[in-house]
């Protein structure tokens, strides 16, 4: 191991990258040295991380082989030197190369690196338009190592971070099998699942998808999309409420948030800046629910009152708008101090709960729930996702 990091050491000092880069790749190989060997291999993933950009800088820490969509070799890449892939007339160009798709593949356990962030595994870029798409191949269990970080905190109670595994894992697996006809199965961003290769990785993430290594939750034998989300405010959801199909495995459950960061905030927006967002009814005087709430009382629709007109709204629609963390809200108008009416220097307060859609696994109920009630991932998952089991499935 000495030799190995001595190693190591004099080829980053021997670099063309930045130095906050170098250190990065340095504090990461002695994660890398934690995983414990006999870690299960898995099925291999394909994440999008950079989507029709106009270059692409990739690089890796040991040398790399240069392959084409076939497998073909075409050469090699020299370690610790950055190279930006361009897209040229339906082509991918990177350094001498000039194919329809290239694959970079790091050798000896090496790293890509991919944009501006080492990754796991290999990257493969695809021209897109008059730019690249470039695509991180990494063993799932690898690639939880950094969704658990990006998605809560290495440092958080063990049997949360588990919890966030397992419903991490099958998220990305339910969407695997649905990506037949794309060249990636997910993305990186928080539409999916956050993703930021190494640097998100630590101790405490690694120890977690080990501890689940294959478990994934099903419903009737069929791996769930087990959604997830910060807070539900108190309450989550049944799923055909907020969305459209109504799904065994998300049903609406006490959430035990209570006391966590999101829970309850405010927000204060000027009259100003409502007639701003929604044009065409005048100065804007009151919200008023026009439909049904759900039933953990998330705001389905709304109708915006202003002195010329009205307007309807999703609540969606007004999140969006307005930067809320959630559907569960209320907004009320607070006149200007000493007056009883509203003038046009009024202000609205927007009372909320929660982050997120409410549907799934709250990550903040889960970590009260391991932190404050000593509930297990199991138990935490079979509260938060009805009617699954949990399964182990088999690397293919």
């Amino acid at each position: 191991m000495k030799v190995l990091a001595t190693s190591l050491m004099a080829l980053l000092k021997s670099s063309k990258l930045p130095s906050k880069r170098i250190g990065l790749l340095a504090c990461f190989f002695w994660l890398a040295l934690l995983t414990p060997a006999w870690a299960k291999k898995s099925v291999e993933l394909r994440v999008e991380i950079e989507d029709g950009s106009r270059e692409v800088t990739i690089g890796t820490s040991t040398k790399a082989v240069v392959k084409d969509a076939s497998g073909k070799v075409l050469g090699e890449l020299t370690p610790m030197t950055s190279f930006a892939a361009r897209s040229d007339e339906g082509a991918v160009s990177l350094d001498q190369w000039r194919v329809g798709a290239v694959f970079v593949e790091p050798t000896a356990g090496g790293y890509v690196f991919i944009g501006d962030r080492w990754y796991r595994g290999k990257a493969l870029v695809v021209p897109k338009g008059a730019g690249v798409t470039a695509v991180n191949y990494v063993d799932l269990e690898h690639y939880l190592y950094s969704v658990l970080g990006g998605e809560m905190n290495g440092n958080w109670p063990q049997e949360a971070l588990k919890a966030q595994a397992v419903a991490a894992r099958s998220y990305a697996l339910y969407h695997r099998a649905k990506a037949t006809n794309r060249v990636f199965d997910v993305g990186d961003t928080p539409a999916w699942q956050v993703y930021r290769g190494l640097q998100d990785e630590s101790s405490g993430t690694q120890t977690a998808v080990n501890a689940t290594a294959g478990q994934v939750l099903t419903s009737e034998n069929q791996i769930i999309e087990a959604v997830f989300h910060s807070s539900a405010g108190g309450c989550t959801d049944n799923v055909e409420e907020i969305w459209v199909q109504a799904l065994p495995y998300l049903r609406s459950v006490p959430d035990y948030d209570q006391g966590t960061p999101v829970y309850e905030w405010t927000k204060t927006v000027s009259q100003s800046e409502l007639n701003r967002l929604i044009p065409g009814i005048g100065n804007v005087r009151s919200f008023i629910p026009e439909r049904s709430t759900t039933t953990c009382k998330r705001v389905i629709s709304m109708r915006v009152e202003g002195d010329k007109g009205s307007r309807t709204l999703k609540g969606s629609q007004l999140r969006d708008m307005l930067g809320l963390r959630s559907t569960l809200f209320r907004i009320d108008p607070i006149a200007p101090s000493g007056e009883k009416n509203l003038g046009s220097d009024a202000t609205f307060q927007v009372t909320g709960r929660g982050f997120g859609h409410g549907l799934g696994l709250s990550q903040w109920g889960a970590y009260n729930m391991a932190l404050r009630y000593g509930q297990n991932y199991r138990q935490i998952l079979a509260h938060y996702y009805r009617n699954t089991e949990l399964q182990e499935i088999q690397p293919r």
